[in-house]
């Protein structure tokens, strides 16, 4: 068979893989929330991704299609609510900060994801939770409520912790990307969340690339950087594997 032939085959079962994606409706607390749900396979690995702060968009999806083409299923949750895609920075503000508000809201809007995803099949006794910015911050929310995930990843996400909570709960390991250059949130941040981490005995990796703003990975942004954007990624992938068992 020649390069050609196999070539053709290999994006013709890619397309097939990335075919079983699918808009989902489902409810939490009685409103209606519009999630997003790729399987590669039964019993794939699954990620929990969650969005930044314009809400369930393209770019959440088009990670998601990434990552199933790697073997893994994901369940791309929506915090906001079905059609709440915010795209002026006030109501973006507006949204997240009425989670960070209610911090009971954000786990039942995270665990209430999980739950769907479950009943799609997913299989969420070998998952890890990823997040982007504000998505970010709600998986160290996700991680501090102990929630029986195997891993916790944020790229340029927010890193506080709020007054009360700890990581003394967390399961699973850690793994932290942000941009050195980020200007909403510091290296000081980034060093705080290490310190916590090793106060709880966390396994966790925390990794900072010189010249990253806040989101270097958003493709096609004025924050984009490749090389932060490639080697964040390559690292993820390679922490799933290790982290859940190889997907393919």
């Amino acid at each position: 068979m020649n390069k050609l032939l196999l070539a053709l085959l290999a994006g013709i079962g890619l397309m097939a893989n990335l075919a079983h994606g699918e808009t989902v409706v489902y409810q939490v607390d009685g409103k209606d929330y519009e999630g997003y749900y790729t399987s590669a396979a039964a019993e794939a690995p699954l990620v929990l991704l969650l969005h930044d702060w314009d809400g369930l968009t393209d770019y959440e999806i088009q990670r998601a299609q990434m990552l199933a083409a790697e073997g893994y299923s994901v369940f791309a949750a929506d915090l906001f609510g079905k059609g709440v895609r915010p795209t002026k920075v006030e109501d973006k503000k507006q949204h997240t900060g009425a989670l960070y508000k209610d911090r009971d809201k954000l786990r039942r809007l995270i665990n209430g994801a999980l739950d769907t995803a479950r009943t799609r099949g997913a299989n969420v006794r070998n998952a890890v939770a990823m997040g982007y910015c504000f998505g970010g911050a709600a998986v160290l929310e996700l991680a501090r409520s102990g929630a029986d995930m195997k891993g916790f990843v944020t790229f340029h996400g927010g890193l506080g912790t709020p007054q009360g909570q700890d990581y003394s709960n967390t399961k699973g390991s850690a793994l932290i990307f942000h941009g050195s250059a980020d200007s909403m949130i510091s290296l000081q941040d980034f060093a705080s969340l290490g310190e916590r981490l090793e106060r709880n005995n966390i396994p966790h990796e925390l990794i900072s690339y010189g010249g990253a703003p806040h989101a270097f990975t958003v493709f096609d942004s004025e924050s984009y950087r490749e090389r932060a954007d490639k080697l964040s990624w390559q690292r993820f992938l390679q922490y799933l594997d290790h982290t859940l068992g190889h997907a393919r």
